[in-house]
């Protein structure tokens, strides 16, 4: 039998006001399955770590954004790698939203009362670490400032505009040491930082199902920085589905 026991939604509006610009999204949250997104599910009856990740949706000064971290450069686990915040969910939490915005705010000192969420996503699973994940989708209602709160762990906090990502100049395929291959986004001011890995799978195929991806050459492969890959001296087997920003409890 699972060991994951049901857990209760947060208490959120049946439908908070969203800008039109994010309807899209809304309705094809409702829609995409877990295979549409993975290839990696939660194995029937399996025991799995659970986890949450927040997709937060806001309007920046450069137009409609994603929130993202960049993980510290010298973490054991997938140093300097942008992922969305979110962690392992808690037994106090009491719902993978309560754990998203819970970790957000940990992570970028996000107000999580300037929040709504608005749908989850299927539960998907990182064979590697065994953790199966909720991604939880919602609107940044009322903006707040956010930055790296333990520079420990995070090394910087981006808002990413949705235009940039859609940028065919912007994406490109990855390849690891390992062979994997996978698509990427090129973020920041300089276009040099590397959004890969199931946090550039979800974004791609959330865009991609509900219409927004613009075409682009997959053909145009980049090397993955060596920062990026372990902590220098070590060796660390890549997994399927990588890049996610989950602590050890």
């Amino acid at each position: 039998m699972s060991d994951r026991s049901p857990i209760p939604p947060a208490d959120q509006p049946e439908h908070p006001q969203l800008p039109d610009w994010l309807e899209p999204i809304r309705r094809g949250a409702a829609d995409i399955t877990a295979d549409e997104l993975t290839r990696f599910v939660p194995p029937e009856g399996a025991q799995t770590r659970r986890g949450a990740v927040l997709i937060l949706f806001g309007e920046g000064p450069a137009g409609p954004d994603l929130l993202l971290t960049e993980r510290a450069h010298d973490m054991r686990s997938h140093p300097g790698q942008v992922s969305f915040p979110g962690g392992s969910i808690d037994q106090a939490d009491g719902s993978p939203q309560a754990t998203a915005l819970r970790e957000a705010e940990e992570e970028t000192g996000l107000d999580p009362t300037g929040v709504e969420v608005f749908a989850t996503l299927p539960e998907l699973w990182l064979p590697p670490s065994n953790f199966a994940v909720t991604p939880v989708l919602a609107w940044w209602r009322t903006e707040c400032r956010v930055d790296a709160v333990d520079p420990r762990e995070v090394h910087a906090v981006y808002r990413v505009p949705i235009d940039e990502l859609l940028d065919p100049e912007h994406r490109v395929s990855v390849r690891h040491p390992s062979g994997w291959k996978g698509p990427a986004f090129l973020i920041g001011d300089d276009k040099d930082l590397v959004l890969w890995g199931f946090t550039a799978g979800i974004i791609a195929r959330l865009f991609d199902f509900v219409g927004w991806t613009r075409p682009w050459d997959a053909a145009r492969m980049r090397e993955l920085p060596g920062h990026m890959l372990a902590v220098p001296g070590e060796v660390v087997p890549p997994p399927p589905e990588p890049n996610t920003n989950f602590r050890e409890q």
